[in-house]
């Protein structure tokens, strides 16, 4: 985006300036637009997940037009129970793909296997867990640090070779910000990632 004469412009357009028309490829000269006064825009906005925009400011004092919204915080109380909505359809839809096995157990007697067990109860562990965490959150920045906390994983390093895929020896490291609503135990029947090492909170 640009901006000119308090004008933003999202998208290239013909331009008249001082009694002379440019067409749209004026927004492919830089040294042109430079000359006309019109500068690059950006927007600083709040993040929408947790803050409402407020009040608007503008600075045309650089090279480049920057303006800022100020942020009003959501309410707390109503992120809060939208997490707690979330975590709870995340029980449900990981319970559904095991819920065949205990069928199966009262029409056929078939026992639940001891992994897929231990999977559910754990399931319901993480989800009282995180139930009583959610609510306790009082604070804005106790909310944004459960939905962003920052974890490292450690990934085997990919190679080609023949038309095969190799994995390792050698290993990366990444920083990823996961949000704890979405991040359970993995179902033992889920496939096995080759490439995976470790995923440790920082």
């Amino acid at each position: 985006m640009w901006y000119y004469n308090a004008e933003i412009i999202k998208t290239p357009k013909t331009m008249t300036i001082l009694g002379l028309q440019y067409s749209k490829d004026l927004f492919q000269d830089a040294d042109k637009m430079a000359e006309l006064g019109i500068k690059r825009y950006r927007e600083v906005t709040p993040d929408g997940r947790y803050f409402n925009n407020a009040g608007y400011s503008i600075d045309t004092s650089g090279d480049e037009v920057v303006g800022t919204y100020a942020s009003s915080g959501k309410d707390t109380d109503e992120l809060t129970k939208q997490m707690l909505s979330t975590i709870k359809s995340q029980l449900t839809s990981r319970l559904q793909v095991t819920d065949w096995y205990y069928l199966r157990k009262l029409r056929t007697g078939t026992d639940v296997p001891d992994d897929i067990q231990e999977y559910s109860d754990t399931l319901y562990a993480e989800y009282d867990t995180k139930k009583a965490e959610i609510t306790a959150m009082t604070k804005m920045s106790y909310i944004t640090e459960y939905q962003n906390r920052p974890y490292t994983e450690v990934r085997k390093v990919e190679t080609y070779k023949n038309n095969k895929t190799i994995y390792g020896p050698e290993t990366k490291s990444s920083t990823r910000h996961i949000n704890m609503c979405m991040h359970w135990t993995n179902n033992p029947n889920d496939e096995v990632d080759p490439a995976f090492v470790s995923l440790t909170a920082d």
